[in-house]
């Protein structure tokens, strides 16, 4: 349940026929040889998610749904009687670990990332992962921004060769005239060119164990912090610093757009719209 859109915008309809963001994400995926969609969800959601996306996948890609349970990989620990949002992004990851057995990619579900990213992951995911070295799809931060509100990135900085140096979670990023700005903490001004995360990973299967010691050591410290989130680009971080390998950042020409804010809705619908007008998309994707 996304709190700042007030419903359950993964399943919202934007295309033609009711499709959603996703119906076009995995669409892309299959087309870029992806065999296998993981939907990490809560139990709760899982009838509504069946009825959205079995009948119309069945025979085309395989489908699995795993719970992102609060008690999952919390070793003993005591979840608060506070909390109520999952753990995190990099938590989500890990209640996947015993289906997922070969190099994959993580996207967001409520996030459009058009073709070519799609494309660009397969390639790493079938020639350049490994155990030490991963990949993230980069965009331009000023390609990802709303017009409605502040939005959350993992802004990354790498090298001469592309390999991230490290990627800081803003949660508070929005536009200010021609610049961009970060409001949680002291304000600041981030290059618009920048590197961003939109959350488009490829890993190898050594990423899961790689992220249960990185979220027990999250837990030592902020288990009893009801708000606290295990975020991907904090074991990102942990990768790279204890030197577990590279991440590499792969650009995209992919245009980047999303629903953070219910206002943000039909300018997600018109991009689509303009997609299917070009002859991206069919109209009817499942047919």
């Amino acid at each position: 349940m996304a709190s700042r859109y007030g419903s359950m915008k993964q399943v919202e309809g934007f295309g033609p026929n009711g499709e959603t963001i996703m119906d076009y994400s995995i669409y892309d995926a299959i087309k870029a040889g992806f065999g296998k969609v993981v939907f990490i969800i809560r139990k709760e959601f899982e009838e509504n998610f069946r009825k959205n996306f079995d009948e119309k996948l069945k025979g085309k890609i395989e489908t699995v749904y795993v719970d992102q349970n609060l008690n999952a990989f919390i070793n003993g620990y005591k979840v608060p009687a506070e909390r109520t949002k999952p753990w995190g992004t990099a938590h989500a990851v890990l209640c996947a670990k015993d289906v997922i057995n070969e190099p994959f990619a993580v996207i967001n579900a409520d996030d459009f990332y058009g073709r070519d990213a799609f494309q660009k992951a397969s390639d790493f995911l079938n020639s350049g992962v490994s155990e030490h070295a991963y990949s993230i799809i980069g965009y331009n931060l000023s390609n990802t921004l709303s017009e409605h509100g502040t939005v959350s990135r993992g802004v990354c900085q790498v090298d001469n060769n592309m390999n991230l140096i490290s990627i800081t979670e803003r949660t508070k990023i929005r536009k200010d005239g021609d610049k961009v700005i970060n409001e949680d903490g002291e304000t600041q001004e981030i290059p618009s060119d920048s590197k961003v995360s939109m959350n488009f990973w490829c890993f190898d299967p050594f990423v899961f164990p790689f992220t249960e010691s990185a979220f027990r050591m999250f837990l030592d410290k902020q288990a009893n912090d009801p708000k606290a989130e295990f975020f991907i680009p904090i074991v990102a971080d942990a990768f790279i610093k204890e030197k577990g390998g590279t991440i590499k950042v792969i650009p995209t020409s992919s245009q980047w757009f999303g629903v953070t804010y219910k206002e943000d809705a039909p300018g997600v619908k018109q991009s689509i719209d303009k997609l299917l007008a070009s002859g991206e998309y069919p109209e009817a994707l499942w047919k």
